[in-house]
């Protein structure tokens, strides 16, 4: 375990270094404190953000950015749950999920920033405090890649992990959900809340079988939150229904993502996931500094 976290550190520190050199305009934009300068608005843009004042001189709508705080401390609600021990691809969903904490864990690190993680399996909890260095940053890794697989037929509740988060309240900044989001968006009401406080980050892990059912015949399917089975003979017609729920489901998600007021980053395990990160970072950096327009 110990070479694979070393591992993973170097290939995400090696790519992801530089990104955001001093400042938390990329991947994790801080919520500020300082006034910057207005620009106009655009679509997905924080309402709550609207320079009234230069809107009504202009009369066209502009928004005021901030310049992020000195430190900045990020929370993560880690998924666990069964669902995520899954993967038909390079790696399972639950290792594709701790490298997403590892990333985020990298691009928050350093000028006094502060990370904490609550991980939860549905059978327990895990909270690491939120703290700040790198040796912080590898034993907060190391704790979370050894918490035990919950049994099969654990049901997790990612709504009740947000809310554990969200209460008692934390000063303002980065909340981070690493989840498959499968089943119905039971988690919106404590999302939306958490993001009235914080600035709000979605991850979403995916695996392609999740996506395309292939025609193979007959297949037995697993529910591993109830642990139900149930043997299917795959037919075009049947794949073709498959897909198309799976796209509906995804579509649901991301709807409901952008309701909470949540950036949504999509990663999958048989994508780079470090070159779906880069491109997120830079796109979010791009756009949060204005030069999207």
């Amino acid at each position: 375990m110990e070479v694979a976290l070393r591992t993973l550190e170097i290939a995400v520190r090696g790519r992801l270094d530089g990104l955001l050199q001093g400042n938390h305009l990329g991947l994790v934009p801080g919520p500020g404190s300082e006034p910057g300068e207005a620009r106009a608005y655009q679509p997905g843009d924080d309402v709550r953000r609207m320079d009234w004042a230069v809107t009504a001189r202009t009369t066209e709508p502009h928004v005021r950015q901030t310049v992020a705080d000195r430190e900045l401390e990020t929370w993560v609600v880690l998924d666990l749950s069964p669902s995520l021990d899954f993967g038909t691809a390079s790696c399972e969903k639950r290792d594709l999920a701790i490298a997403a904490l590892a990333a985020v864990t990298h691009l928050t690190r350093g000028g006094g920033n502060r990370i904490g993680v609550l991980a939860a399996t549905g059978e327990s909890v895990v909270r690491i405090p939120a703290r700040g260095g790198l040796v912080h940053a590898r034993g907060l890794l190391r704790t979370v890649a050894r918490i035990p697989r919950a049994p099969e037929g654990t049901r997790g509740d990612l709504a009740a992990a947000v809310e554990q988060l969200r209460r008692p309240p934390r000063r303002r900044g980065l909340a981070v959900v690493i989840s498959d989001f499968l089943g119905e968006p039971t988690w919106e009401r404590a999302l939306r809340a958490l993001s009235m406080r914080h600035d709000l980050l979605a991850v979403e892990v995916l695996d392609p079988r999740e996506l395309e059912l292939p025609d193979v015949g007959t297949v037995v399917l697993a529910d591993p939150e109830t642990g139900r089975q149930r043997e299917v003979t795959t037919t075009p017609l049947l794949c073709r229904e498959f897909a198309a729920a799976a796209s509906a489901h995804r579509d649901t998600v991301a709807a409901t993502l952008r309701r909470c007021g949540a950036a949504q980053l999509t990663l999958r395990t048989d994508s780079d996931w470090i070159a779906d990160v880069v491109r997120f970072a830079l796109a979010r950096k791009r756009a949060w500094s204005g030069g999207g327009r």
